[in-house]
């Protein structure tokens, strides 16, 4: 059964390439849940696994495209090596910077077969970690010289401390909230 799977799985996802090469265009609504996450539309947007609750109640897939604009890279559907090698799941719904927490995490991202193969994924957690107030760069270099002080580092760096601070960034208080 998991081999029909699997079958079905790189058939589709062939056939979705032979399809992108005729018409030319990726578009993430059109695109199947399988292949949604780690996608860039042509467009330029990545694409975007949403769940919602169908008429019967039960919770669906459906791909959307985002708002955010990848750089230099455009009609591309991420190779099941890269999700493998850089330890993400397409299955997913959304994408949080908390995997940035978890030293299995940012070691699968940081790893030869993943920083310097996967561009887009890399690309994608660069951004994520930038987010967080931390360069994917510095991060991956200290992981690889020393696992345990880079996570210490991270910890400590103020990126995974509590709630955020009632000041807004010129130093005022937060509005509050009624």
């Amino acid at each position: 059964m998991a081999s029909s799977f699997f079958f079905s799985l790189v058939l589709f996802s062939v056939s979705a390439i032979f399809l992108q090469g005729t018409l030319g265009e990726i578009v993430c609504d059109d695109l199947p849940t399988e292949v949604c996450s780690f996608s860039i539309a042509s467009s330029g947007k990545r694409c975007l696994l949403e769940n919602f609750e169908n008429n019967n109640g039960k919770t669906g897939y459906q791909c959307t495209t985002s708002e955010v604009v990848v750089e230099r890279m455009a009609e591309y559907i991420e190779t099941d090596e890269c999700v493998k090698a850089c330890g993400v799941d397409r299955n997913s719904v959304g994408i949080s910077s908390d995997s940035l927490l978890e030293a299995q995490s940012v070691s699968k991202i940081c790893s030869p077969a993943c920083y310097q193969n996967c561009p887009n994924i890399v690309d994608l957690y660069f951004n994520l970690a930038a987010g967080e107030g931390v360069y994917l760069p510095e991060l991956c270099e200290k992981q690889r010289s020393n696992p345990r002080r880079a996570m210490v580092e991270l910890l400590s760096s103020g990126v995974a401390t509590g709630p955020v601070s009632s000041e807004n960034i010129h130093g005022a208080p937060a509005p509050a909230s009624i």
